[in-house]
C-alpha cells in the first residue's frame, strides 16, 4: 500500500487493474485501518477517474456473493448518499410506493456512514433481518414486491472497511460504487449522484452497461429529487432540467425533509409516511422519486402518469401493505 499511496500523491492514478486488486486487498484484511483511512482520503483531494471506478467496481462483484433474482426483472432506486443533507429515507420510502403500484424492487443499502440514518438503519430498526438466502429474498420479493440486499452481506470489501467508514464520517469513494454494485442486476436504476461531475461519470458508467437507467441531481446538491430546487434528469435519450412545481406541484423548504437527529427519528417518519400521516413535502418528495422510477421502468407513457400511480400507492395503502407483509416475513 505504501507504494501505492506515494503513486497517488505524486497525482497519479492507478490503472483498471491495478485499482481491482487493490480492492480485492481490502476485502482481505491486507492493510491497516491508517493506510486505508489515507488512501480513502485521497479522493476527496482529487476526482476519481472512470478507470479507478471501474477497477473498484470489478473488484467488489468479482468477490460479492450472487443475488439471483433477474427473472424477476427487479427495480432499484438509490443514491450514493454523502450529500451532507441529512434528509429521511426518501428512496428506501419510494421503493415501498413502487412496489406498492406493482413493481418488483430489490432495494441495494448500507448503513449511514456519513449520513443519521442510511438504509439498512431504518430497516433493521423497523424488523427487517438482513439475509443472503436466495430462496429467502425470492420469496419477499413475490409476496410483496420488495427485497432488500444489505451491502455488506453481499461484499466483503464493504463489511471490511465499515467500522473506519462510520468513524471518519465524511463521503468516500465507497459511496460512488454504491450504486453500481447491486449483486441483483437490476433491470433499471434510478440512481441519485451528489455532484454534476459525478453525474457525467455516472451517465458513462450506466450506458456501457446496457442497462435502462434514470440518473438524477438535485442542483442544490441532493441526490434525489428534493423539490427544493431544480432537477437535472438524464437518461440514455438526453437530459432535462426540471422543476419542483414539474415533479411535486411546488417546491419544498429544506427543513421540510430533513431526516431527525437519530435512527429513532428516522424510523418514526418512515412509518409516518406509509401510514398516509407525512407532511405534504414529505409524501410530495418521496412520491416524485417513486413517480420517476415508476416512468424510468417502462410502463408509462409520461411522468404524470406514474405519479397519479404512486399517489393511489400510498393513499390506498399498497406501498404500507408491502412493508409490513415484509416484516411480517422476518
Amino acid at each position: 500500500m505504501k507504494k501505492i499511496l506515494q503513486q497517488l500523491f505524486e497525482h497519479k492514478t492507478l490503472s483498471r487493474a491495478t485499482a481491482r486488486q487493490i480492492m480485492e486487498d481490502l476485502a482481505g484484511g491486507r492493510f491497516n485501518d491508517t493506510e486505508v483511512a489515507a488512501f480513502m482520503t485521497v479522493y476527496l483531494m482529487r476526482t476519481i477517474t472512470i478507470e479507478e471506478l471501474l477497477g473498484f467496481r470489478d473488484g467488489l462483484l468479482a468477490l460479492a456473493l450472487p443475488a439471483p433474482l433477474s427473472d424477476f426483472a427487479p427495480i432499484d432506486i438509490v443514491g450514493t448518499g454523502g450529500d451532507g443533507k441529512n434528509t429521511f429515507n426518501i428512496s428506501t420510502l419510494a421503493c415501498f410506493i413502487v412496489a406498492g403500484a406493482g413493481r418488483k424492487v430489490a432495494k441495494h443499502g448500507n448503513y449511514g456512514a456519513s449520513s443519521v440514518s442510511g438504509a439498512s438503519n431504518v430497516m433493521e430498526t423497523l424488523g427487517y433481518r438482513f439475509s443472503t438466502d436466495p430462496d429467502r429474498l425470492r420469496r419477499e420479493l413475490e409476496v410483496t414486491g420488495f427485497t432488500f440486499l444489505h451491502a455488506p452481506l453481499f461484499h466483503p470489501a464493504l463489511k471490511a472497511v465499515a467500522p473506519l467508514r462510520r468513524n471518519l464520517g465524511f463521503r468516500t469513494f465507497f459511496n460512488m460504487l454504491g450504486p453500481l454494485v447491486n449483486p441483483a442486476s437490476p433491470a433499471f436504476q434510478l440512481v441519485g449522484v451528489y455532484s454534476l461531475e459525478m453525474a457525467r461519470i455516472y451517465t458513462y458508467l450506466l450506458q456501457q452497461d446496457g442497462r435502462p437507467f434514470t440518473l438524477i441531481h438535485s442542483l442544490d446538491g441532493y441526490d434525489e429529487v428534493s423539490l427544493t430546487n431544480d432537477t437535472k434528469v438524464i437518461t440514455a435519450a438526453g437530459e432535462q432540467v426540471l422543476s419542483p412545481q414539474a415533479l411535486g406541484k411546488r417546491s419544498v423548504q429544506p427543513a421540510d425533509i430533513a431526516g431527525g437527529s437519530s435512527v429513532a427519528d428516522a424510523a418514526r417518519i418512515f412509518v409516518q409516511v406509509l401510514r398516509g400521516e407525512g407532511s405534504w413535502a414529505q409524501n410530495a418528495v418521496v412520491l416524485a422519486n417513486a413517480a420517476l422510477a415508476l416512468q424510468g421502468s417502462g410502463s408509462y407513457d409520461n411522468y404524470d402518469a406514474a405519479y397519479n400511480d404512486a399517489v393511489e400507492s400510498l393513499e390506498s395503502g399498497r406501498a404500507l401493505a408491502s412493508f409490513q407483509q415484509l416484516i411480517a416475513l422476518q
